[in-house]
């Protein structure tokens, strides 16, 4: 008997409720928002059931489904999830309905064009399903093909939703950090491609498909494991580089990561929760699974390198936030700093590292959406970005700013709350490996508590600055969208067991499958006493 195909509802699901939203009249945005709600509600509901169906202590890859697609080229629509891919796709399925209801009544997605909001909120949906598949994806080329693919539709949400009224420079603006976001992306997925073909070849000569070549990624790591790809280690290094150019960019990882900061400003606060708590982890997670599992012995020559970048990005997203005047800006550069921290942990090669990592990026999904948020919330009361124009907002509006207050100390890894813990299982398994490189990342967190403590100074206390009197505090509807948030950062800060439970065997599975064990602890050992030459 069949199993039910709750993989591929899982994204077949968002897709329908974009075709859906697009057929509403133009006439009727409010039937529009909520049959994008409830797609979007539906495919949560299918993500808690797969959930549910997933047995940790089970096999590697589960809820599987294998049909196939171009036979000639060994490609296949093969998907399953492991343990991290599981907590990526709740964390997708999750932050969607959220992101929909913020933007209910947003300037950006309510203007007065045709069929505005109907756009806005199928763009959304289809991105959601192209992550979904790429979480998923069991075949390479199928993994490809949507991790290029979701560009188009985040290009758009980017580019094409200003608020009304919008002068003709921040059009050009926006316009500019789109084609930027776009152009980078697409030459890192170029490479990418590359890399894809050359993996091929190979697996075409070593005959992994039968007569000719395969995608299948579970084939394809099985023989990278056992050294059967039958090519040298400059070819596999040129190979693991393909990937890992496109992955950096996405992730985004310094020194490719000047794109992000611009697109988040002009993306809007909930188009900008998507790209940087889903979209991007779409790199991290590629590293993860991609560049270990197919290329262990190029992730042994490059880990070191990767390490070192992975740092300097960590400092360099710190320092620059700290001189933002820009509030969505400043906390664009913090997650460069956060991604610094995911690399970190992937490359450190061990399983506090690894399971570190994986856990952040669910943390840094929950924590930015939070924080970008009510940062957008008070933007749009107030009509600037700047830091400067703020002031004296928790006397007006406590409730905001307590909440800003919560999601910044989340920001900066503060203990109880849930960032706290992949970021020091992210330091413990990094110093094991590499001391010097988890001393370095562990100044970062006073550089965190310098700039988020002092935004909220400058933001939230003081004296109530012209313009701040009339700001209105957190409206039910804003409520919906932050108090499951901030509950998921307490609760996974004191008990992150059940994420923990499910990733773990997955980043055992991956350091088994390439070779790593963590480094046995070194402790000094004092010398022996001697009394007249002889040891006792």
């Amino acid at each position: 008997m069949n199993q039910f195909p709750w993989l591929t509802t899982l994204w077949v699901v968002p897709v329908a409720g974009a075709a859906a939203t697009l057929a509403v009249p133009a006439a009727r945005r409010t039937a529009a928002r909520w049959v994008g709600l409830v797609a979007a509600l539906a495919t949560l509901a299918v993500g808690v059931v797969a959930a549910v169906r997933f047995s940790p202590g089970g096999d590697r890859y589960q809820l599987v489904e294998k049909h196939e697609w171009i036979r000639s080229f060994g490609a296949g629509y093969t998907v399953g999830v492991d343990g991290i891919a599981l907590v990526l796709v709740l964390l997708t399925a999750a932050l969607v309905p959220l992101l929909l209801i913020a933007a209910w009544n947003d300037d950006r997605v309510a203007a007065d064009g045709p069929r505005v909001t109907h756009v806005y909120i199928a763009l959304t949906l289809v991105v959601e399903a192209m992550v979904l598949i790429s979480f998923v994806a069991l075949d390479i080329l199928l993994f490809y093909v949507f991790f290029e693919v979701m560009l188009i539709p985040m290009y758009f949400l980017i580019g094409g939703f200003g608020p009304r009224g919008e002068d003709a420079e921040p059009r050009r603006q926006r316009v500019r950090a789109a084609v930027k976001f776009l152009l980078y992306n697409l030459f890192g997925g170029l490479i990418m491609l590359a890399a894809v073909i050359g993996l091929y070849v190979l697996t075409a000569r070593q005959h992994l498909g039968g007569d000719g070549g395969t995608f299948d990624f579970r084939t394809v790591v099985a023989a990278a494991g056992s050294g059967h790809l039958g090519a040298g280690p400059v070819v596999l290094n040129a190979l693991f580089l393909g990937f890992m150019f496109a992955f950096a960019v996405k992730a985004p990882l310094w020194p490719l990561h000047t794109w992000l900061p611009d697109a988040a400003v002009a993306a809007g606060p909930p188009s900008a929760v998507l790209m940087m708590a889903i979209v991007d982890k779409v790199g991290t997670f590629g590293m993860l699974r991609y560049c270990l599992l197919l290329f262990p012995g190029s992730t042994h020559t490059y880990a070191p390198l990767i390490s070192v970048l992975a740092v300097a990005g960590i400092l360099y997203g710190a320092l620059l936030a700290i001189g933002q005047t820009d509030v969505i800006r400043l906390i664009a550069y913090t997650s460069i700093s956060h991604f610094g921290f995911i690399i970190l942990g992937i490359f450190a090669l061990t399983t506090q590292g690894g399971s570190g990592a994986a856990l952040y990026m669910v943390n840094h999904g929950i924590s930015t959406a939070a924080l970008l948020l009510v940062a957008g919330f008070l933007v749009s009361r107030r009509g600037t970005r700047v830091i400067a124009e703020f002031g004296g907002v928790q006397k007006v509006a406590p409730v905001l700013a307590g909440t800003f207050l919560i999601a910044g100390l989340a920001t900066l890894s503060l203990p109880g709350l849930a960032p706290f813990v992949s970021e020091l299982l992210v330091l413990i398994g990094t110093f094991t490996r590499y001391p010097v490189a988890a001393v370095f990342a562990t100044g970062a967190l006073v550089l965190a508590a310098l700039y988020i403590l002092w935004m909220y100074q400058r933001m939230m206390t003081g004296p109530v600055r012209p313009g701040n009197e009339r700001i209105r505090d957190l409206l039910p509807r804003e409520l919906v969208v932050l108090v499951p948030l901030v509950l998921a950062l307490l609760v996974l800060g004191v008990y992150p067991k059940p994420v923990l439970d499910r990733i773990n065997p997955a980043v055992s599975g991956t350091l088994t499958s390439i070779g790593v064990h963590d480094p046995a602890p070194t402790v000094p050992q004092p010398e022996a006493a001697t009394t007249g030459g002889t040891h006792k």
